[in-house]
């Protein structure tokens, strides 16, 4: 309750920081406050509770992503300072605006009902609908904008009629109340059909085929770091509101649409992995490639009766620390060679070794290749699937991880075999800060894994 509280004040604080023209301040004062609310967080560690008649659950399960969320925010607000220089003007709104998606993040893992769910998940897309389109003059971040405005608001429309249902079959909004509900009653077609509407708007918002179809041309069109946010923040912020959701409370549903969500994962493999194949855009790879890491996540979903919250929060802090150093090397590749084509990284590996060795392990990472930090995000989740008798749609994921190897190796390829240009790089300290910590983490989460077991 205390992180929910003290990062919306975080935000506040940036916006009157504005309003005084102390602007120079508001970078420091974010990130140090940040830095301050993740150490708060961890005090609430072991000390479940819950505020506001349930609507807001402290547990370590919230404490241990919302770690994950303020950490990751607290990199892309060191990235912000000079990803932003040319419009210093507008700095405390993207930092305000950053840190209220992060505040909607950290309502996602928080609620203990369904009022509190919709108003977090509010929160966390109307902010990136805003950061989407913020380039007012550029004809793909309108696109991004609108694209990812109407298309997140018919699904948070779906949701809110499934929620409806919910409520008219139960009679509250409350997760205890639904479950024991569930447990004790017999249940009518009214609670699947609930069940299965909010299931589509979820698999929405983590871009699970088939209703991926807004990732590529949002993550495209969208600022490089806009596009990072919603690729680690974002999309883990979705995972872990889903299974907190259904395992609390709608876990009934789950074997009436354990078939569906088979479906879809081996859908979500399949399209995201062999149309990253044939992407030549740096970005536009990587949204593909997020699509296809929302396939691996589904098998946790579908697992969630094995309690399979440690796998996912294994996978989420590996796939975020990598997916945030990609990003990282993406934004210097693009300032300095003028495109985010993968043929911009021709010979990085000669003009920036360690932008290249960075960015190598990055995506040997996201490709679960050991002895990275993804290798055993990976395992744990096909363990866990395999343990409670997915053994099928696992061994196809496994094929579809094989399948990923190629087109990461596309990038590879390019930084230490082709020839290079002659564009002269530069690297501002922050980047080699971000980027060193998350290549440091992935490598010691690879050789240490048992140290994020923790739920």
């Amino acid at each position: 309750m205390k992180t929910l509280l003290y990062t919306s004040a975080l935000a506040f604080i940036c916006m009157i920081t504005e309003m005084l023209n102390l602007r120079k301040f508001i970078l420091p004062v974010a990130i140090v406050g940040l830095c301050v609310v993740f150490g708060i967080n961890f005090w609430e560690w072991g000390n479940a509770q819950s505020y506001y008649y349930n609507m807001v659950v402290t547990d370590d399960f919230s404490v241990a992503f919302s770690g994950l969320f303020l950490f990751l925010g607290i990199l892309i607000l060191l990235l912000s300072g000079n990803f932003y220089k040319n419009e210093e003007s507008k700095l405390s709104d993207y930092l305000a605006i950053t840190l209220f998606t992060i505040v909607g993040a950290i309502a996602l893992v928080s609620f203990g009902n369904m009022a509190m769910f919709f108003l977090g998940i509010e929160v966390l897309s109307i902010s990136l609908y805003v950061l989407a389109g913020s380039k007012k003059k550029e004809l793909r971040s309108n696109e991004a904008g609108m694209k990812y405005f109407l298309m997140g608001s018919f699904a948070s429309g779906i949701l809110l009629f499934g929620i409806a249902l919910i409520y008219g079959e139960t009679g509250s909004f409350d997760l205890q109340q639904i479950a024991e509900f569930a447990t004790n009653n017999q249940l009518s077609s009214l609670f699947y059909v609930g069940a299965g509407m909010i299931l589509i708007a979820m698999l929405f918002k983590v871009s699970a085929a088939p209703f991926h179809f807004w990732a590529p041309d949002v993550y495209e069109g969208s600022p490089t770091l806009t596009t990072a946010t919603m690729a680690t923040l974002a999309k883990v912020a979705a995972f872990a509101a889903f299974y907190r959701l259904f395992s609390s409370s709608l876990v009934n549903a789950i074997p009436a649409f354990a078939w569906v969500l088979s479906g879809v994962a081996a859908l979500t493999l399949t399209i995201g992995n062999f149309s990253a194949l044939q992407q030549d855009s740096f970005k536009r790879m990587l949204a593909y490639s997020g699509i296809s890491h929302a396939g691996y996540l589904l098998l946790g979903i579908l697992s969630l009766y094995g309690k399979t919250d440690n796998a996912i929060f294994f996978y989420s802090v590996a796939y975020g620390i990598s997916s945030m150093a990609a990003f990282a090397v993406a934004i210097v590749v693009a300032a300095n060679a003028g495109s985010e084509k993968i043929e911009a990284f021709n010979g990085l590996g000669k003009r920036k070794p360690f932008l290249a060795a960075a960015l190598t392990i990055a995506i040997l990472s996201m490709a679960g290749i050991p002895p990275f930090a993804g290798f055993f995000g990976k395992y744990y989740i096909f363990s866990e699937a395999i343990r409670n008798g997915h053994l099928y749609i696992t061994l196809f994921a496994v094929v579809a991880s094989i399948v990923s190897v190629y087109y990461y190796f596309k990038v590879i390829i390019a930084m230490y075999t082709e020839e290079s240009s002659e564009v002269v790089f530069s690297i501002k300290p922050a980047y080699t800060v971000v980027i060193g910590i998350c290549i440091a983490l992935t490598l010691a989460l690879g050789l240490f894994p048992g140290i994020l077991q923790l739920l």
